[in-house]
């Protein structure tokens, strides 16, 4: 059983931020206006790097890839998002999107800390080789 708990707990963590980056994918216009009306610079770059991090991260996450720097980087991405979108804590929905950011990053953290744990992409690669000495 704890064979497969962290490839779970990537897929739990994983896919809702490829369902986010493909949503953004889908709604340009939107995500676009919505990144000028909290006052960040250049919408459209600031667009690019968002779909990259939450599809990209997403997907690498899911494989098992570059697990702890991916990790840290969608950890890091989270707060920074939380901020900047969900910091009017005077509305309950804002402070409860803001501690779920901040719940996601602690998530990833432990991914950063333990690694991808079970099957991730290249382990067996990396265990024959390892069987072959």
């Amino acid at each position: 059983m704890n064979r497969y708990l962290p490839v779970i707990g990537r897929v739990l963590i994983g896919l809702p931020f490829v369902m986010s980056g493909l949503g953004k994918l889908a709604a340009y216009g939107p995500t676009t206006a919505m990144i000028a009306a909290v006052g960040l610079p250049a919408p459209p770059l600031a667009y690019l790097v968002a779909v990259l991090f939450e599809l990209g991260g997403g997907l690498l996450l899911l494989a098992g890839y570059q697990v702890r720097p991916v990790a840290l980087a969608l950890a890091v991405f989270c707060v920074v998002a939380g901020v900047a979108f969900h910091s009017n804590f005077a509305d309950t929905n804002q402070m409860i999107h803001f501690l779920k950011n901040v719940m996601m990053a602690g998530g990833l953290l432990q991914i950063t800390a333990f690694g991808a744990g079970g099957d991730q992409l290249g382990q067996p690669i990396l265990q024959s080789t390892r069987d072959n000495r």
